[in-house]
């Protein structure tokens, strides 16, 4: 089976496709340098901005009074505002170009997570929340694209570069661990003494956009006339994609349950510090990881194998706080989590690099971020809610493996696309 001309990389794409780096050994030493630097922008985007929160919410709801339902809420709003970036993003790619796009969603994001920490009121952090999922879009399907074309430079090792490029989520992921449980517990005696971890992790941001200058400068000067971002979605054969589609929302639905609670689940089972920072720590250690483990079946699968494999395995992790209590296995369910979760994420790229020209690829990635985007804002609050009732975050993670699986059930159906 072949797909569409150009969808690998072997048709000579244009320049606005494809970044000039020859595929030598010394033009793919330059791309891994570029795809390292251009995680950061993954790290801004999810770990960081997306994820960070997770380890805020306990803290956050102590102290304001909240419900496990404002709480779910909060990420719901920065999902909502992640399906408006995704909606956006084409036109302004179109209009400023990937690069400039990923750098100007790299300065908002810094500056709406920092003003997360002067608020205490519900209806103004929801609104930051919300402004920070826009930029966090923009972010991602910038980077993500540019990460693609790095890709078609070298397309035996595209799964590779992608999966990099994606694990720089663990890095963001690894840092918030490092730097919230310690502030947090720093800051435990004065008053809203979280807001200091969003000033934290907001100068942290700031520091990463600068790195991004230098791959956005340099994969910038590649763009031209910018063809691929004018593709509208409707030119993407959304229908043949369904089945993906439908797990990749189910995805959303699913994993994003696990990353705004768990944390909250450790800390009733009476997880100190120490533990909670080792737990997340390891996870974003995995993500980083994973771009080496899964970057074979990237490469392989050009209908829905992977992403129905990955969502398979990430609900058995997303099950194991909801049964069992017992540290170790708490311990590599985080470790399994991370080293799966982002190359789900990673999968609808490849989909898409697999089977679509150059030209569709900024519309198909923005196709599958919107879906994404969808599946987070339902996610966060249903589990919200159960976790209200009867049972607790433990059926709320219950909740969410079970999306998990029929994502996987539904994904399976998909078939590469043919000529």
């Amino acid at each position: 089976m072949r797909a569409w001309p150009g969808a690998h990389g072997d048709d000579n794409p244009t320049m606005s496709e494809t970044p000039d780096l020859s595929s030598d050994a010394a033009g793919f030493s330059r791309a891994l340098r570029l795809v390292f630097a251009l995680s950061l922008g993954a790290a801004i985007s999810l770990g960081i901005t997306r994820f960070a929160y997770g380890l805020l919410l306990p803290p956050m709801r102590a102290d304001l009074h909240w419900s496990y339902t404002l709480a779910g809420a909060m990420n719901t709003f920065n999902a909502l505002g992640y399906l408006l970036g995704a909606l956006s993003t084409p036109a302004l790619m179109a209009r400023l170009g990937a690069a400039r796009l990923l750098l100007a969603g790299a300065v908002a994001a810094s500056v709406f997570m920092a003003g997360s920490g002067f608020f205490t009121g519900a209806a103004p952090l929801l609104a930051q929340r919300l402004l920070a999922g826009v930029a966090s879009a923009w972010i991602f399907i910038a980077g993500g694209l540019l990460a693609a074309r790095l890709g078609a430079a070298h397309p035996s090792r595209a799964g590779l570069l992608l999966g990099l490029y994606y694990g720089g989520t663990g890095v963001g992921i690894v840092l918030s661990a490092l730097l919230v449980p310690a502030l947090l517990e720093g800051a435990r005696d004065r008053p809203h003494g979280w807001a200091w971890a969003w000033w934290a992790l907001a100068a942290a941001c700031a520091v990463a956009t600068l790195a991004l200058r230098w791959p956005a400068r340099v994969l910038g000067a590649q763009e031209g006339g910018g063809t691929a971002a004018r593709m509208p979605l409707s030119a993407v054969p959304l229908a043949r994609l369904a089945p993906a589609l439908a797990g990749y929302l189910l995805f959303g639905v699913g994993y994003i349950g696990y990353m705004t609670f768990v944390i909250a689940l450790l800390r009733e089972q009476g997880a100190g510090t120490v533990r909670v920072t080792v737990f997340y720590a390891l996870l974003g250690l995995a993500v980083i990881a994973s771009s080496r483990i899964w970057a074979g079946l990237l490469d392989a699968s050009r209908g829905g194998r992977a992403l129905a494999t990955l969502n398979g395995l990430l609900g058995v992790a997303t099950v194991v706080p909801a049964v069992t209590t017992a540290w170790p296995l708490l311990l590599a369910s985080g470790v399994m989590f991370g080293g799966i979760f982002l190359s789900v994420v990673a999968s609808t790229t490849a989909l898409v690099r697999h089977n679509l020209p150059p030209a569709l690829w900024a519309a198909g990635i923005s196709a599958f971020t919107i879906v994404f985007a969808a599946g987070q804002i339902a996610g966060p609050t249903v589990v919200g809610l159960i976790a209200d009732g009867p049972g607790g975050l433990a059926r709320g993670l219950a909740f969410s493996a079970a999306a998990l699986w029929l994502g996987a059930v539904v994904a399976s159906r998909q078939r590469p696309l043919q000529k």
